[in-house]
Formats: structure tokens, sequence, C-alpha cells
């Protein structure tokens, strides 16, 4: 099967960057679950989201926070570093989603303090923004996110990039790939964006 290493994206707004956000995590769900009933047993996700202040990184963590069953609002924890998310799927069956966001960070060494080996074990998904921040204290990725605002300075949308860096990784985003999860959304803003620039 062919390596789905990288993909990119074209979101014409919000709204696409929030739909998709849905969409991978339909794909991370399928991957995370498959891979508990497997003798392999749990496995858990490190999502890294890269973008300067405003690409949409807390947008797309809420897209996925709330595909994965979340209930209210997804805030950026900003001030916090992370915010803990507990979330039952249509089974019943607990999922334990963490959303980091290490801008207010001063030292990669305060993250000793939050007892990190907790919440990257199991099967547990994590979503970082600005991880660089993190130093060695946070585990490498298994997907790389990284949005950039205005495309081609048109201030047309967002360009996403997505990356798998490890092999669970490739898993999703074959998954996404293969299910077409998102086709709608890209092709929107394709063509959105063509529309854009033909005038």
């Amino acid at each position: 099967m062919e390596r789905a290493n990288h993909i990119s994206y074209a979101l014409a707004d919000e709204a696409a960057t929030v739909a998709f956000g849905r969409e991978l995590a339909a794909a991370i769900a399928y991957v995370l679950d498959e891979a508990m009933h497997k003798a392999s047993g749990s496995q858990n996700l490190c999502v890294y989201l890269l973008g300067d202040l405003g690409a949409g990184k807390t947008t797309m963590s809420r897209g996925i926070i709330q595909a994965l069953g979340h209930i209210g609002a997804v805030k950026s924890p900003t001030y916090t570093l992370v915010e803990p998310y507990e979330i039952a799927d249509t089974n019943g069956k607990l999922r334990q989603v963490y959303h980091f966001d290490l801008y207010r960070l001063a030292d990669p060494a305060e993250l000793e303090f939050l007892g990190l080996d907790d919440y990257f074990t199991g099967s547990s998904l994590c979503l970082i923004e600005w991880p660089a921040r993190g130093g060695d204290f946070i585990p490498a990725a298994d997907i790389i996110l990284t949005l950039s605002d205005n495309l081609g300075g048109l201030n047309l949308g967002r360009q996403l990039h997505c990356e798998s860096v490890s092999s669970v990784g490739n898993q999703v985003l074959l998954s996404l790939q293969t299910h077409q999860h998102s086709t709608a959304i890209v092709n929107d803003a394709a063509d959105s964006l063509n529309n854009k620039r033909a005038h």
C-alpha cells in the first residue's frame, strides 16, 4: 500500500478548518479503535499543530475534539498548558484527549510538574500546539499539521500540510485518503480558491 507521508489541503475558512478536524478525528478514532481490537493492544497518538498565531491551530483542535464526542466549548489551554477531555464514545468506552498549548511556557522543564507520563500512555490522543517549546519533555509526533494563513498572500483561506512521521500516523493519513473523508471540503476550498484567482 502506498505510504501517505504528506497530504496538503486548501481550507477556505474557519468552518472548513473545523470540518477537516472532524474528518481527521474520524480517521484517528478508526485507527486507535483498530489497535484496541488487535493483539497489539492500546495505541496512543501525538499530533503536533504548527503555525503562526491565528493560523487556526485551536480551531482545528476544536473540530477534532468535538467530533470525538465532546459536547460544549473547546477553549485554548494557553494559561493552563493542558486541557483534559474524557470523552465517551457511542459504545460507552472512554477516550482520553489532551489538548496542550505551550505558547506561554517559559522553560520546558516546567512540564516536569505536569506528570506528563500519565498523558502519553494507553490509547490517549494528545494535540500539542507550539510543541517546539516543550523541548525533549514531550514525545515525538505521529502526525504534524502545519497551518498557514492567507494562501499566496491573497487572503484566500488556509493551507494545511499533513505529514505522518510514524507508522500509526501513516495509518491515520491512509485512512483519511482511503475513506475520502474530506473530499468535499478540499474540492469546495480549491474551487473557491481558483474562482477568486480567476477574477
